[in-house]
């Protein structure tokens, strides 16, 4: 979907884009709003942890990771499922493949947190 917009026109457009994926994510997607709940109430709990602002931005990034994963998952999902709705080795592996992007992500997260935690105890 190309405009030929540049310039501020071209930023004000792909906010808008993104802001309608942030509102489409969050309408339609249950892992999405589940996981964006936990990582407010991660971040809370990393603000006030009592920790460095470098230790603090490695547990915030983590937060960012998991969202980030999940919604590279959902864009997978999307094309895929707008390809064909029949089942196909190549569609399952893509879809596995995001699935992994997210777990992986949490994987991540609890190794950070636990590290950071374990730290500070």
């Amino acid at each position: 979907m190309k405009t030929g917009d540049s310039g501020i026109k071209r930023i004000l457009k792909a906010f808008i884009y993104s802001s309608e994926g942030f509102w489409e994510s969050i309408k339609s997607e249950a892992a999405f709003r589940q996981e964006l709940l936990l990582c407010a109430l991660l971040l809370v709990v990393a603000l006030l942890l009592p920790v460095s602002v470098v230790e603090k931005l490695f547990l915030i990034s983590t937060l960012f990771l998991v969202l980030l994963m999940e919604l590279v998952n959902t864009a997978i999902e999307a094309v895929v499922d707008r390809i064909s709705d029949k089942i196909h080795p190549l569609s399952k592996k893509a879809k596995d493949v995001g699935s992994l992007l997210v777990l992986l992500s949490f994987i991540y997260l609890g190794i950070v947190w636990i590290a950071v935690i374990y730290g500070i105890l």
